[in-house]
């Protein structure tokens, strides 16, 4: 049996005649082949059944691929490879920017695709040993990446988007300290790496949200003039 035999896909893909075109090429291959149309059901697929590549397609009918990307990036380091019609500078720049691992135009070759499935696969197999969950718990709080949802003793905690974006670079990086400008440019962006003000306001909220006594922080601590840190001792 080949390295290969053993390798599972996940193709994300709406487009009839380019599944039945990759389906051939990857199971003639030696591949096994997982396929869904939509992103939603792409990341129940990775946190399920640990593709070890992903082939990604943009213009998917319930969000974009680049979305996709990010979304999958708060929890997972699964290789991408974007196969798209979008050709543009502009789009492979986005793509690569969102996490994408490489990034291909159509119509493309067949063995060039392979070639590039491998550098993936070997690019994670030297990342092995780190650890990623779609699900993370501290006492009572509970993380779930591909729902993008909290829980506080088992009930939904609402979060607003700017909140989420907090709470799971601090998961990502639990135990360690996260800088205010990092927080900043994950949740606002680049252009706001200076408004500390704001990370306070909605630190605040986090805290009021998740924690059982918000003016005596358990796990969402200040490191002073630093920054914040999910504690996880």
């Amino acid at each position: 049996m080949s390295p290969v035999d053993a390798a599972l896909v996940l193709l994300v893909e709406d487009e009839p005649q380019m599944r039945r075109f990759l389906r051939a090429a990857l199971t003639g291959h030696g591949y096994r082949l997982l396929e869904v149309e939509t992103g939603t059901a792409a990341l129940t697929e990775v946190a399920t059944r640990n593709p070890e590549v992903i082939l990604l397609d943009l213009g998917l009918p319930d969000m974009d691929g680049i979305e996709f990307t990010r979304r999958l990036r708060e929890w997972s380091r699964t290789p991408v490879i974007v196969i798209s019609a979008r050709g543009q500078e502009k789009d492979k720049v986005a793509a690569l920017d969102a996490g994408a691992d490489d990034y291909l135009t159509k119509p493309f070759g067949v063995e060039e695709l392979l070639a590039r499935m491998r550098v993936a696969r070997r690019h994670r197999e030297a990342a092995a040993g780190t650890p990623e969950d779609a699900v993370f718990e501290l006492g009572e709080i509970r993380v779930d990446f591909v729902r993008r949802q909290a829980f506080l003793s088992g009930a939904d905690v609402h979060l607003t988007p700017t909140e989420w974006r907090l709470l799971a670079t601090l998961v990502r990086h639990a135990g360690k300290v996260v800088t205010h400008r990092q927080l900043l440019k994950e949740a606002w962006g680049a252009a706001y790496a200076g408004e500390t003000s704001y990370l306070r306001v909605y630190m605040g909220q986090l805290r009021h949200k998740l924690e059982p006594d918000p003016t005596r922080p358990r796990y969402l601590v200040t490191e002073t003039g630093v920054g914040y840190r999910l504690r996880v001792e």
